[in-house]
């Protein structure tokens, strides 16, 4: 049972010391809780990685490893790292503070522990994680209704997983900031959820677009970036959605930006989006090989229609990336 549900919820009391352990399981027992306990740093570990775990009080002072480590390792896991942590201490040094914050901890309790204390903080940190679980749980929504669309049309399988993995791989090689790579990582999966508005008639003809059919086509990007705006862990993932079909001449949709103007985000994920069309079986044409969708590319280019400079960091990136670039049903 999770903390979303009233005063209820998981909580590892991580102490080597019985009597702690006890005193604490007590307090969180009378108002609800379920306790799990852990002697030593290693069984911390072992209940945090079982995923049932909604909170943990960790005693800095242990062995095997100490709660400093415990703490680092928890917060160094993607799957683990948003579980609140409130060490327990009674070390009062601003040295001992200060390593607690850089290992990632969430809050600290002095020992003795105060009961009235205790349960604020414990109320207020499963608060929070009810609302980042929530945010988690919304995002993976999203994924999965854009994972739907490509599931409609049998030559794009994976294609947004590998377009998430191209332009993480570009944005890396380019010195993008973390919070950029998690955009571009999260763009490539709901790039084009805003299909989601186009009528299958059209999102699966399998000749031309007329001119109307087309005008309702490109209204995705806008129908996408609508979806995903209520999610403010997306900001940085809505010009992505939205401007990647923009071109470099401002011929592109749906603003007609130009150069620069165009987010460099979105021009990663448009340069990984072409390469992966054109190195993908289409049902008018076999896929191409690397050389030909570079050299194509680089044609287009010269139209005016790219970032020539994104174009040639993706070719740097993708030569030391074969194995992946290629992994492709055929």
């Amino acid at each position: 049972m999770h903390a979303s549900e009233g005063h209820e919820g998981i909580i590892l009391v991580a102490d080597d010391n019985e009597a702690n352990r006890e005193l604490l399981s007590a307090l969180l027992s009378t108002e609800g809780y379920q306790v799990v306990c852990a002697t030593d740093g290693q069984q911390a570990l072992k209940h945090v990685d079982s995923g049932s775990i909604d909170l943990v009080l960790l005693d800095v002072v242990m062995p095997r490893p100490t709660g400093f480590e415990v703490c680092l390792a928890i917060k160094s896991k993607p799957e683990t790292r948003l579980i609140p942590i409130v060490l327990l201490t009674s070390l009062n040094s601003d040295s001992d503070r200060i390593t607690g914050i850089m290992c990632g901890a969430d809050d600290f309790l002095n020992k003795p522990v105060n009961k009235h204390e205790l349960m604020a903080r414990v109320q207020s940190l499963l608060r929070l994680k009810q609302f980042t679980d929530e945010l988690d749980n919304a995002e993976t929504v999203l994924s999965s209704l854009a994972l739907s669309i490509e599931a409609k049309d049998p030559y794009t399988e994976g294609h947004c997983d590998r377009l998430s993995k191209y332009s993480v791989l570009l944005a890396e090689k380019l010195g993008l900031p973390e919070d950029l790579r998690v955009a571009l990582r999260r763009g490539g999966l709901v790039h084009d959820i805003g299909k989601l508005a186009v009528p299958e008639r059209i999102l699966l003809k399998p000749g031309p677009l007329t001119p109307e059919e087309r005008r309702i086509m490109e209204q995705h990007t806008i129908a996408g970036e609508r979806i995903c705006a209520p999610l403010r862990s997306f900001r940085n993932v809505l010009p992505i959605i939205r401007h990647h079909h923009e071109k470099w001449d401002g011929s592109g949709y749906p603003d007609g930006l130009k150069g620069e103007q165009i987010p460099l985000t979105a021009r990663i994920l448009q340069i990984t989006d072409i390469y992966d069309a054109l190195t993908t079986d289409r049902p008018y044409r076999k896929a191409l090989s690397r050389e030909k969708a570079f050299a194509i590319m680089r044609e287009e280019v010269k139209r005016g229609w790219w970032d020539w400079s994104i174009l040639d960091e993706f070719e740097a990136v993708s030569h030391g990336c074969e194995p992946m670039l290629s992994d492709k049903v055929r």
